[in-house]
């Protein structure tokens, strides 16, 4: 779809100050804001007094979660002590600290052995990269960064543990070094005859605090009880000046430009402001996707996410994050606003996603990135979510260096224009532009792949003849969008049922598990209920392992082909 801003629109993006978001940032910014702290309260405050202050209707609630802040680290090996830092949700060491040889591994293969070593290795933490050093039995780990150290949550646990998912916690530290003490420490190994010792001791503060969150909702007039969630997080590490300050600006700039214009909504826009980002593993988002997952599942329309915007040198717009619904709906407004074309990336498992059992549509993570380099935290980032020429948010994301010195004033405003837009439009138009047929063709091409994998061995062509057809009925959908002339009533019974088939096929499309858990913070594949047919197509023929896996993927798939049956009634209703 292409889309030309009318006057309305034009005049507010127009009305974005990049002073205004400056200054919003600067306030929200001055302190650092460890999640369940009383800086971070200060700062939710200060939001909720401005949100106020436009006319919001404002809640600010607080609920437990469990935060693990990094306290201190130390580091020693061939008698010289290294600055180091650790990790939330790290092992402590205890006061005695650890000792063990060291090793190098430059990168952390499946299968690599690592036996009661203390192992040093390229990169940023991440929580894939510790859960392989723990399958190889290492006792810890220390990441080698670039020139600075990178702040990071290593643990696999999406938001509050349960009794299930407890046990996913690291089992080991984690340390995270400069460059060049990780110069310094291969040298070490490769002049040494003899194994390299190495101590270390970790301090990690984890354990339940009151967490806010903060809930504003600007009432619509026509469906006031359907919404659009724009959200970001509040708590940051160190400054946190770009991450998050700066998106906390946009938001509040966004509704102060809407509040303004005095533009009347047709549905609610519910921003929501989370803790427990950082320092929690999305325990915020997660925690309120707990308390309210009917309401969102009834109700919201689609979820906006605001994070790290406005960096200097952050000239790549056209690969936010986005599903294959939302793509070209959020990328139109990319292209009216900056002329450069959208392409998105599809959601890695992070930022705030805790939505997706709930079926909602979602839209954008950051909005603009740096290109591609070859800092480390450029790879990482691209690695964990994908790109073609984007490569992050700048060195400076997540370290001592994210001050407001790393934003550009021009940056900050093009990304809240694109914002405001989007946000608008949510609000007002009528009818829900969602492409199911992008989101069936998504599904239909991971189908074909493991159709390929499994090699006969189970059958998926019924759910590939659905795929299809629904890609068909959703290019018809797509039809009825632009060709139809749409009373309210009409448009509230389209949106609804447009909202129903994304209700099945976002679950299908990004759901390993039950739509009411949360998944591990792990990537997923297209269709991941799937995900283990390699495992199948890997077992003996005939063997008791191949029956195994054909009794659980056939269980799986049958998810997927119900799932699909649904969504293609749906469509066949809207369009008769």
């Amino acid at each position: 779809m292409a889309t030309d801003l009318n006057e309305l629109q034009k005049g507010l993006v127009e009305a974005v100050s990049a002073e205004g978001l400056m200054a919003f940032t600067a306030e929200i910014a001055k302190e650092v804001r460890l999640s369940g702290s009383p800086e971070e309260l200060r700062a939710f405050e200060y939001v909720k007094g401005v949100l106020d202050g436009f006319g919001a209707e404002t809640a600010l609630t607080f609920h437990d979660g469990l935060i693990s802040l990094p306290v201190s680290a130390e580091l020693e090996a061939g008698g010289v002590r290294f600055p180091c830092i650790t990790h939330s949700m790290s092992v402590s060491t205890g006061d005695g600290g650890m000792e063990g040889e060291l090793i190098y591994k430059k990168s952390l293969a499946p299968g690599m052995e690592a036996a009661g070593k203390i192992v040093l290795t390229d990169g940023i933490a991440t929580p894939g990269g510790v859960e392989a050093l723990e399958k190889a039995g290492a006792l810890a780990g220390i990441f080698i960064n670039g020139s600075i150290t990178h702040e990071m949550t290593v643990s696999r646990v999406w938001g509050n543990p349960t009794p299930e998912t407890k046990g996913e916690f690291p089992k080991i530290p984690v340390l995270s070094v400069t460059e060049t003490e990780g110069a310094v420490l291969l040298e070490q190994l490769a002049r040494s005859g003899e194994p390299v010792k190495a101590w270390l001791k970790t301090v990690v503060d984890t354990g339940w605090r009151k967490l806010p969150t903060l809930i504003a909702d600007f009432k619509g007039e026509t469906e006031p009880e359907k919404f659009i969630l724009f959200s970001g997080h509040i708590d940051s590490w160190h400054y946190g000046a770009m991450d998050n300050g700066s998106a906390n600006a946009a938001m509040l700039e966004t509704a102060r430009v809407l509040a303004e214009a005095k533009t009347p909504l047709r549905r609610t826009l519910r921003l929501a402001f989370w803790s427990g980002h950082s320092h929690g593993r999305y325990s915020g988002s997660a925690y309120y996707n707990d308390m309210h997952w009917e309401e969102l599942h009834e109700n919201c329309l689609l979820h906006v996410y605001a994070d790290s915007l406005g960096g200097k040198g952050a000239v790549i717009l056209g690969e936010s994050n986005c599903m294959a619904e939302t793509r070209e709906y959020g990328g139109s407004f990319v292209k009216a606003l900056t002329g450069e074309e959208f392409i998105g990336k599809r959601f890695g498992r992070g930022g705030d996603q805790s939505f997706w059992g709930t079926g909602i549509p979602a839209l954008f993570m950051g909005m603009s990135e740096q290109p591609l380099s070859d800092d480390v935290a450029s790879q990482t980032l691209v690695r964990l979510f994908g790109g073609i020429k984007s490569g992050g948010f700048g060195w400076w994301w997540h370290t001592t260096e994210d001050t407001l010195d790393k934003l550009d004033p021009a940056n900050l405003r093009r990304d809240c224009q694109v914002y405001v837009s989007v946000i608008h439009d949510a609000c007002t138009r009528k009818v829900l532009p969602f492409d199911h047929a992008a989101g069936a063709r998504e599904i239909r091409i991971a189908l074909e792949g493991y159709q390929q994998i499994a090699a006969g061995r189970l059958d998926l062509s019924r759910a590939l003849e659905r795929a299809a057809l629904l890609e068909w009925l959703g290019e018809e959908l797509k039809k009825a969008v632009e060709e139809r002339d749409w009373t309210d009533e009409a448009a509230k019974a389209f949106n609804s049922g447009m909202l129903s088939i994304a209700h099945e096929l976002i679950p299908l499309n990004y759901i390993s598990g039950d739509r009411f858990e949360q998944d591990l913070a792990m990537n997923q594949p297209v269709v991941p209920l799937l995900k283990d047919i390699g495992r199948l197509a890997s077992a003996e023929p005939g063997s008791e392992e191949e029956l195994e896996w054909q009794t659980f993927l056939k269980r799986r798939l049958n998810k997927v082909e119900y799932g699909l049956l649904k969504a293609c009634r749906i469509a066949e209703g809207l369009i008769e």
